[in-house]
């Protein structure tokens, strides 16, 4: 199981956006990208803009690995449909994604933590594996034991987190249900991602 532990700060000041969340903005006192010439920088190459795309997409989820994304594409590719819309489905309906939307943790990175370390049920039974592709209707939740984990509950608890309207939560029993397959215009991104740019430029690339 791959986890990221790599420097957050600078690809967020790389985009251009508090990509992560976090609650100290990286932007604030060094809004350049990284490097001695960041703030000069050129326009980007269609190629560059396609590869940022990628990037964005990529931290929002975690800093998936590129295999994992390029599995997702070749999988919603095969489906019927819109490719980029079952391209995020596969994203969106992950279980660590889920964990975060329904504010059971601030972060992706600590969504991920909360479903490896075993802290998460679906359908009443133990959940550890963070791909797990949750369907409609299941139900997300945290076990009693460990509703005691203090970030949980500053997250449920905050007011400027706001539910996707394909969730459903219940606060006081730490749980949450997917109620319908997201829709791209209905994940909260915290900046603005193309999709279909992404879909382009993995089908190019692998």
């Amino acid at each position: 199981m791959v986890r990221y532990i790599g420097p957050k700060n600078r690809i967020a000041r790389r985009l251009g956006a508090n990509i992560f969340g976090k609650r100290r903005n990286p932007l604030l006192h060094k809004p350049n990208p990284p490097g001695m010439h960041g703030a000069k920088r050129k326009k980007k190459s269609d190629y560059g803009t396609q590869l940022a795309e990628q990037q964005k997409l990529k931290a929002a989820y975690g800093m998936l690995p590129k295999k994992k994304l390029v599995r997702y594409y070749r999988e919603a590719s095969r489906s019927l449909g819109n490719t980029s819309q079952k391209f995020i489905e596969r994203l969106e309906c992950r279980l660590d994604t889920l964990v975060y939307r329904l504010k059971f943790a601030p972060t992706i990175f600590a969504a991920q933590q909360l479903v490896s370390h075993g802290h998460v049920l679906v359908n009443g039974k133990k959940v550890d594996r963070r791909s797990f592709f949750v369907r409609p209707g299941m139900v997300i939740s945290i076990k009693p034991k460990s509703q005691t984990i203090p970030f949980i509950k500053e997250t449920l608890q905050n007011p400027n987190v706001s539910l996707p309207e394909y969730l459903s939560n219940d606060p006081e029993k730490f749980s949450g249900q997917l109620l319908v397959s997201p829709e791209i215009d209905q994940v909260p991104f915290l900046q603005p991602i193309h999709v279909p740019t992404v879909c382009e430029f993995i089908a190019f690339t692998s």
